[in-house]
């Protein structure tokens, strides 16, 4: 049980993370102190979704490297106003130039039937068949506060995952039939190649970020709905990006998609 004190510092993050970025503005150290666990935080997420007041259209997944408490991976609000089509490409994707910027090459899964809320464990193939449609697409990850990665990922769960977009890009014809985790991933930024690898070496594989986010969501008591979109996770990692930087993606070097950085 979190304590008065622990409750008040909770909840003073989370206003604090909403109002940094309801007024985009930065925030130069941490509005409180960092939970002390991974309930703790996302008991912070939620009071910030509370707060934000804008529809989720998605959840993106990322990987908690090492483990904390067993737990491999983190969950965290994608809003319908950040989520965007390729089309027309480039996308302008607004990010907190004082804060926290990068951009991540991800599988796009989207929810077909919404899971069973009381149903906390999946195998890869149940969760596949909650899903009607797999992207490709960029991860925007972005947060006022510059050291959001730095301190872990407690921290990263508390704003929001450290996500600020979505960029849509082609859908995969035929995926259910497809190795996905053998695709070879790159991204380049201003034309330059930074990532390149496999789905193969991100924990389980896309699915396997769906199946984590329907565990979670079921134990957090938060209901998926179908059209809603699960960002799996960053396949060649992490790519810190700068206002004015052009972001390409390829996913089996045929399937393409890109986005300019602004600043918010």
């Amino acid at each position: 049980m979190t304590s008065d004190t622990g409750s008040q510092n909770l909840s003073q993050i989370a206003h604090a993370f909403v109002t940094a970025r309801k007024s985009r503005t930065a925030l130069l150290t941490y509005p409180g102190t960092i939970p002390a666990s991974i309930a703790e935080a996302y008991e912070v997420q939620d009071q910030a979704i509370a707060l934000y007041g804008d529809e989720v259209g998605g959840w993106k997944v990322g990987r908690i490297n090492p483990p904390v408490d067993g737990v491999n991976r983190l969950a965290g609000p994608i809003f319908t106003d950040v989520i965007f089509d390729e089309t027309p490409a480039p996308i302008a994707m607004p990010v907190f130039g004082e804060g926290f910027a990068a951009a991540e090459a991800e599988f796009l899964l989207r929810i077909g039937t919404a899971p069973d809320p009381a149903k906390t464990s999946y195998t890869i193939e149940e969760a596949a068949t909650l899903l009607d449609a797999v992207h490709i697409g960029i991860e925007i990850a972005s947060s006022p506060y510059p050291g959001i990665n730095a301190d872990g990922p407690l921290v990263t769960i508390s704003d929001f995952g450290n996500n600020n977009g979505l960029v849509i890009g082609a859908e995969i014809p035929n995926w259910r039939d497809r190795d996905l985790n053998a695709w070879i991933v790159e991204l380049d930024i201003n034309g330059e190649p930074i990532g390149s690898k496999t789905a193969a070496e991100m924990l389980d594989g896309p699915i396997g970020a769906a199946r984590f986010l329907f565990e979670v969501m079921a134990k957090r008591g938060i209901a998926l709905t179908p059209g809603q979109w699960i960002s799996s996770g960053a396949v060649t990692g992490v790519h810190p990006v700068a206002v004015g930087d052009a972001v390409e993606v390829r996913f089996d070097r045929r399937l393409v998609t890109s986005c300019t950085i602004t600043a918010l």
